[in-house]
């Protein structure tokens, strides 16, 4: 590694080559961990945890993908440290830097990450902020790779809210050359800034306010909860105005009868989707959400081994 470490704040941290590179381990992980192969590329070495929200997937995922690459993991929550009890966040940065190998931040603020990044010595990696949920974008690319043979013009419908998962992977699908369209109910959009910079990548999704149209010719139809951590009390103003977003039935027959269906998890049933779409043979929601495991334990590496 270099004496500058890496960060993976988000998606276009990554070249388009590396993006390639991280998701091609990934696969080969997945691959060797069904034959029984046993890896120890990050043997001895240490992953810290700092978590300001809670988590079911991340947390697991990264401590098992450790564990799998012959290292450690330790959890950090706000009240476990001095986070929680006022430290600085450069000082806190500073000194885990120290003891760890790599530092993965689960936290509200997307600046906060950027400080810890700004005065770590080890690669800071990004498990969700407000603004992005990029190691979610790399599960979404690998379970799409898996799915449609191919990422390079498949083309994706994201339908729902333009929240930080939705920001990420508008990012990722540029990269990638996938041929994204985005509905979204008026005011719940994809920032411009994002937009932008997907265009700048030669990517910029196409924008739509009818579900169905942008359905009509996907590969893979992509969704996420209306409602996220920390938005509780918009409620019921978002349930209204996300009327006729739902993914069900209906909005699939107005696809193709192959197409499959994303879900980054966890999801409100009877939401943002309905149980039986969650439960039918288009949802490759669990691939998606083991894809976590397999796509980190590709960052992990490549952030710590090669670059």
């Amino acid at each position: 590694m270099t004496t500058e470490p890496r960060h993976y704040l988000d998606v276009d941290d990554l070249t388009a080559d590396e993006l390639d590179e991280v998701l091609g381990l990934a696969a080969e992980y997945k691959a060797e961990q069904t034959e029984g192969v046993l890896h120890d590329d990050l043997d001895n070495q240490t992953l810290g945890m700092v978590f300001e929200k809670p988590s079911t997937r991340t947390r697991v995922s990264f401590e098992t993908g450790m564990t799998q690459l012959g290292g450690h993991a330790i959890f950090l929550g706000d009240s476990d440290i001095q986070l929680g009890h006022g430290e600085p966040l450069k000082d806190t940065s500073r000194a885990l830097s120290r003891y760890v190998d790599v530092l993965m931040g689960r936290m509200f603020d997307h600046e906060s990450l950027e400080e810890i990044a700004a005065y770590s010595d080890v690669p800071v990696v990004n498990g969700l902020t407000d603004d992005a949920h990029p190691c979610q974008t790399l599960a979404d690319l690998l379970t799409i790779q898996e799915h449609a043979r191919g990422l390079e013009g498949t083309s994706v419908a994201w339908v729902g809210d333009g929240n930080n998962v939705a920001q990420s992977f508008v990012i990722g699908a540029a990269l990638a050359g996938i041929d994204l369209t985005v509905a979204t109910p008026e005011g719940y959009g994809i920032d411009d800034e994002v937009v932008e910079r997907a265009a700048e990548l030669g990517g910029e999704p196409a924008i739509v306010d009818d579900p169905a149209d942008a359905v009509a010719d996907a590969d893979v139809i992509y969704t996420d909860v209306w409602v996220s951590m920390g938005q509780e009390d918009e409620r019921e103003e978002k349930l209204a105005n996300f009327d006729g977003f739902q993914v069900n039935d209906e909005l699939l027959d107005s696809a193709a009868d192959d197409v499959s269906v994303m879900h980054c998890l966890p999801a409100h049933r009877g939401e943002e989707i309905t149980d039986d779409v969650l439960e039918s043979d288009h949802a490759i929601v669990w691939d998606q959400a083991e894809n976590r495991l397999h796509a980190q334990k590709g960052l992990l590496v490549w952030l710590c081994e090669y670059a």
